[in-house]
């Protein structure tokens, strides 16, 4: 039957609430398996289509986009992060490129706390323990780990997330450092220490949490020459971009005895992570969760959602990003 409503192909299942929305307002070709699109089955399920609501599951590289039918005139991410675009690319075919901001920053900087305390406290260790059946009583020297409280945490990338993860840490007792490529103005730090480096960022670290984006400048910033950095006993945290540290020189950091503990929620190439990081006692590892509550995802989708919404009725979109 015809519509009028926009058409929209949508390449992953949404949480029920966004769906709904959306059987409201598009002509949405859905996904109810959920299964990831080959770049050939999304190029053909966007024939005839005037939008795409992707996720950081679809790779949409220069070379898909310039495989994509005509018809298609924007595309919103389900995210935050739009690495998985080639933004410049679409801006060449005049294609605008959204994402979510704001939405997903509590939920994220809860993660990140979770991580801290998880990894600095041995917690892999500790299940691991419960779960093998090898924890036979309690000893004074057992499973030793560290406080946080006193500790410096390190701040690589202070936008909303970064502050969001400060203001927890403040009540755990915890020094807040930064290195942003701006510095914030004394409102925003609340007595957060900055750095002009990432490298002197890295050095006055025991606790270090990656909240830059992903740019050419930050891909393998976290690397064997910076870590090393870090002080002794330091602790890597991460829930921004896998391709943000160097897998190879994080695990050697690891297990050769500078680093005390790692802490992730994202990695390169997930969910095909790196196989040593499960053999490591010290590594607290999320499937990444950074975002996986039901009311971020709602708010995540009718962000989406909404900048749809305004490009379809004539208006500039919200959170339109730039290559």
């Amino acid at each position: 039957m015809p519509t009028s409503l926009p058409r929209l192909l949508v390449t992953r299942k949404l949480p029920a609430d966004v769906e709904a929305r959306l059987a409201r307002s598009y002509d949405a070709d859905t996904n109810p398996t959920d299964a990831v699109l080959t770049a050939d089955e999304l190029v053909a399920r966007a024939e005839g289509k005037d939008a795409l609501l992707v996720t950081p599951a679809d790779r949409v590289n220069a070379a898909l986009i310039v495989r994509l039918p005509a018809s298609i005139r924007v595309i919103a991410s389900f995210s935050v992060g739009y690495d998985h675009i080639d933004v410049k690319a679409a801006d060449a075919r005049g294609i605008p490129v959204t994402n979510t901001p704001d939405v997903l920053t509590d939920a994220t900087a809860d993660i990140a706390l979770l991580l801290i305390l998880g990894a600095a406290r041995g917690a892999a260790a500790g299940m691991a323990a419960i779960r093998d059946n090898t924890w036979k009583n309690w000893a004074p020297t057992g499973m030793l780990s560290t406080d946080i409280k006193g500790k410096r945490l390190g701040i690589l990338g202070m936008g909303r997330i970064g502050q969001a993860v400060a203001h927890r840490a403040r009540a755990f007792g915890m020094t807040i450092h930064y290195h942003n490529r701006k510095r914030l103005d004394a409102a925003e730090e609340q007595g957060a220490h900055f750095h002009a480096t990432a490298d002197e960022l890295f050095a006055a670290s025991d606790v270090l949490s990656v909240h830059c984006a992903s740019t050419p400048e930050t891909r393998l910033l976290v690397n064997a020459r910076t870590l090393a950095l870090l002080p002794r006993g330091a602790i890597v945290i991460n829930t921004a971009r896998g391709d943000i540290v160097d897998d190879e020189a994080l695990i050697s950091a690891l297990q050769g005895g500078h680093l005390r503990a790692i802490g992730l929620d994202v990695y390169a190439n997930e969910p095909n992570i790196d196989p040593r990081y499960r053999t490591l006692e010290n590594a607290f590892l999320l499937p990444h969760l950074g975002s996986a509550t039901l009311e971020t995802r709602n708010a995540m989708g009718f962000r989406a959602l909404d900048n749809l919404d305004d490009f379809f009725a004539g208006r500039e979109p919200r959170d339109r990003v730039k290559g």
